[in-house]
């Protein structure tokens, strides 16, 4: 059997550049992640595929998936659902291989619960000037909803301290060679491994 991949969780405030580092990331030739889509009640955008980007769901059907226990993690931001599918999370990790999950820091709390084992990664933006900047940039929001994400945003840092790396995005190709060297050192971290070597150790036969 092969051993149980590593559950990746990749957050950040909204307009950090989360989804551009982590498609830096995927677009790596070397890439050996799983990325696990997450689902939204939040409005298709120009150019997103639903599937690939996010699976666009009605609240509605969010909420019915809820009640039926289906969501290793489920947060409300800025008016909208947020999750991810647990069923195919637990079986991509049985089959050894790595999940990424990029989600809001609210479900990254709610998965820190459930697998406390998981890699937490918070993606940073240089300061706030530069976040607000890259909101204003995007174009797809009222000046209002820009105010609430810098808001959230002042939020969401101070929880920082719930995770295990912060990696500044200050340049992506930059940003997204950070994560992948953390990933790789988790991947020979004592606590993972030690159980290979307990089994070799006990499995040996003297030779005298």
């Amino acid at each position: 059997m092969a051993d149980r991949g590593l559950l990746i969780v990749f957050s950040g405030p909204s307009g950090v550049g989360k989804g551009t580092v982590r498609r830096e990331i995927f677009e790596s030739s070397e890439n050996q992640f799983q990325y696990s889509v997450s689902m939204t009640t939040r409005a298709q955008r120009p150019g997103e595929v639903d599937g690939v980007d996010y699976f666009f769901r009605t609240r509605e059907e969010f909420e019915e998936l809820i009640r039926q226990g289906q969501m290793l993690e489920y947060a409300e931001y800025v008016g909208n659902y947020y999750g991810t599918p647990l069923n195919y999370v637990n079986e991509t990790l049985d089959k050894g291989i790595d999940v990424f999950l990029e989600i809001e820091v609210q479900g990254a709390l709610q998965v820190k619960q459930k697998v406390p084992d998981a890699v937490f990664i918070f993606l940073t933006p240089p300061d706030l000037d530069e976040l607000q900047g890259r909101l204003v940039g995007r174009g797809t929001d009222s000046a209002d909803v820009i105010a609430q994400r810098i808001d959230k945003a002042k939020e969401e840092i101070a929880l920082m301290r719930e995770y295990d790396y912060a990696i500044v995005n200050d340049e992506v190709s930059l940003a997204a060679e950070r994560v992948k060297r953390v990933i790789e050192a988790e991947h020979f971290r004592v606590d993972r491994v030690i159980g290979h070597y307990q089994d070799m150790v006990r499995d040996t036969v003297t030779v005298r």
